[in-house]
């Protein structure tokens, strides 16, 4: 099913509980260009990444969603609007990566990697901002965009959204 051009560009951004302290600064300003752009950011709700970047689209008035591994609502950090209840623990990751129309990893450790991996999988390239150093393991250059900018980082996933068939709001 094509996406429909009328609802913004979903982009989400997937990333470490416990990144570097320098690694939230850049979630924060990832988050603030997406909702600046028109975006929605989809995450884990959770702490680290997924809070900054929450953060930083929720201070842009944007809006933001969170697809939590537990049971409850609460789980949710403060910055998440539409919480989305799963139970399904790291399950979950699959309905983040098949949800967003492009994705963006910042930092992150295991469960950040088999995100990568199931849009890899199922063919969505993801942009990597100081994350996973997939090159290195042999992982072909046209599966992924290594940037070094949150605004890099942006532009490339809402292009990715529009090759991919979302016309959002660019």
């Amino acid at each position: 099913m094509t996406p429909s051009p009328h609802r913004p560009p979903l982009i989400g951004v997937i990333g470490g509980e416990r990144p570097p302290e320098e690694a939230l600064p850049e979630a924060e300003r990832v988050g603030e260009l997406i909702a600046r752009r028109g975006g929605i950011v989809i995450t884990g709700g959770g702490g680290g990444v997924m809070e900054a970047v929450s953060k930083g689209a929720h201070r842009a008035g944007g809006l933001t969603i969170g697809v939590l591994p537990g049971a409850h609502k609460r789980e949710a950090n403060s910055y998440v609007t539409i919480p989305i209840i799963t139970a399904m623990n790291t399950a979950r990751n699959a309905i983040i990566v098949r949800t967003a129309d492009a994705l963006i990893a910042i930092d992150g450790s295991f469960g950040t990697l088999t995100e990568i991996a199931y849009a890899l999988d199922i063919g969505k390239k993801v942009v990597l901002l100081h994350s996973w150093r997939l090159r290195r393991i042999g992982i072909d250059d046209g599966r992924f965009e290594e940037v070094t900018t949150p605004e890099d980082a942006v532009e490339r996933a809402f292009k990715n959204a529009a090759r991919d068939g979302h016309a959002g709001h660019e």
